[in-house]
């Protein structure tokens, strides 16, 4: 009697665990309805941050410290389980085998409304001299009482690097040519047509990183190798205005706009025009953005050799309105983070849809794989969202399918800091870290996902195009 008991609460256990599980699996592919005023997540836009707003109550950082204790907790004890099967393998980087990788024959059709945000900024010491951005610093939280709780210093390259995931390529530079290579293949499986490129101007670059304008003409030469375009994703560099943009705009379409893999994107009344994705758009006022957005405006690129497309970040509703007065010609969403902003919430975007119908913009959602940023912003993890073996990634790139866009952005191809990405990541445990991988699947799981996707966007666009008057091919 005693046994048929204990063997009852062992079921009941394993029952209760199963629900749980599911519970929060559910939660993470669809972060529960908030208010979009002021959402925790928008601590991450200084731009957006309001210096007074109430921090939360006490409970809840003590809560969402525990969560990381346990978490870290855990990682510690399984880093320090040996692997019986084969415990070097674990901890070494896999390059897939030369002979496994299809010719240029095999790879599939491009779809060319189909563009994926694309990093150029990683380095090591075999071609850069030193670790670029794989040695990210620990982001300290902006109030002391929060950061005193989490570690600080910088990440330590090859083993320890600033992700939750581990490269299958290691940690690469991008500047190695057989790396871009790769990346170019990789996203040609994918059957992505265009990779948006992080780009400051020349002698410019973000705070972790260093100048990459000089890398552009290689990634360009690649990419036509696969016959991949590419476009240009605008960053917020120092004292971006209308002035600066127009020469920057100016410099981009002469350097490279004779390129054969320069992206045009091919309007509804013939025009060609290049395309220029402009990051953290709404830190600058729309007048200045009318200056050179606008006809009448002093800076003005409209009817000139520099014109083209200009799409805007839309992070809150309101930024809407904005873009409509600085004169852009659409709005993408980026993060890859559903619920983190309003833009990024699946449920808001077939109203931003319509409100572009009815402007006459591009709408562009931005779908990514998950989202998670601990190993740099230790006290992120609300903002985490787990991959659920690509289901996170298939619900978002079936909300954006529904909506008709225009276009579709993939957030990210190897933002690895932000664990956005879909190239190829593979097991690594360390002394001190086990990164996520995508098993079961295969290390190119999420460029198979995408490839799935891609040529599913492909038919259903062609079939809307003509209604909406949108370029078919």
């Amino acid at each position: 009697m005693a046994k048929f008991r204990r063997k009852t609460c062992i079921i009941l256990s394993l029952f209760i665990l199963f629900i749980f599980s599911l519970m929060m699996g559910l939660k993470m592919l669809r972060p529960n309805t908030t208010s979009f005023g002021t959402p925790f997540g928008l601590d991450l836009l200084p731009e957006l941050h309001l210096p007074n707003a109430p921090l939360g109550n006490k409970a809840d950082f003590q809560k969402s410290d525990r969560i990381n204790m346990e978490r870290n907790t855990k990682t510690s004890k399984a880093a320090d389980m040996p692997d019986t099967k084969n415990s070097e393998a674990a901890d070494m980087p896999v390059r897939p085998p030369k002979a496994s990788e299809a010719t240029l024959e095999e790879l599939p059709p491009l779809n060319y409304f189909l563009h994926v945000f694309y990093y150029s900024w990683y380095g090591n010491p075999q071609f850069d001299g030193k670790y670029i951005h794989w040695n990210h610093p620990v982001l300290e939280h902006w109030d002391p009482r929060i950061a005193k709780n989490y570690p600080q210093g910088r990440h330590t390259p090859p083993d320890d690097i600033g992700s939750n995931f581990y490269p299958e390529l290691g940690s690469y530079s991008s500047r190695d040519p057989s790396v871009i290579e790769t990346h170019m293949r990789q996203m040609s499986s994918a059957s992505i047509g265009v990779l948006a490129l992080s780009w400051y101007p020349p002698d410019s670059s973000d705070d972790n990183g260093e100048a990459t304008d000089h890398l552009v003409p290689t990634i360009m030469d690649k990419a036509h190798k696969y016959n991949l375009k590419v476009t240009f994703h605008i960053e917020p560099y120092s004292n971006r205005d209308d002035q600066n943009m127009h020469k920057n705009v100016k410099y981009i379409i002469d350097k490279y706009g004779n390129h054969p893999a320069f992206y045009r994107y091919k309007t509804s009344t013939g025009q060609s025009l290049p395309m220029f994705y402009v990051y953290d758009s709404y830190i600058t006022k729309p007048k200045m953005w009318a200056n050179l957005l606008t006809p009448s405006g002093s800076q003005s690129v409209r009817g000139t050799p520099y014109d083209g497309l200009f799409i805007a970040l839309l992070v809150e509703e309101k930024h809407k309105y904005d873009i409509l007065q600085s004169g852009f010609d659409g709005i993408y969403t980026y993060f890859a983070t559903n619920g983190f902003t309003y833009g990024s919430s699946h449920q808001n975007w077939a109203n931003l849809k319509s409100f572009c119908d009815e402007n006459n913009l591009m709408f562009i959602p931005s779908v990514g794989p998950g989202y998670i940023d601990t190993n740099i912003r230790p006290w992120n993890s609300q903002n985490t969202r787990n991959r659920i073996n690509g289901k996170y990634y298939e619900v978002g790139l079936s909300t954006a399918l529904q909506t008709h866009p225009s276009l579709i952005s993939i957030t990210s191809f190897n933002e690895w800091h932000e664990g956005t990405q879909i190239e190829n990541a593979v097991p690594k445990r360390t002394t001190n870290t086990v990164y996520l991988d995508y098993r079961p699947h295969k290390p190119s799981y999420y460029l198979e996902l995408t490839r799935k996707w891609s040529e599913k966007y492909s038919k259903e666009r062609m079939a809307y195009a003509l209604d909406q008057q949108l370029p078919a091919s």
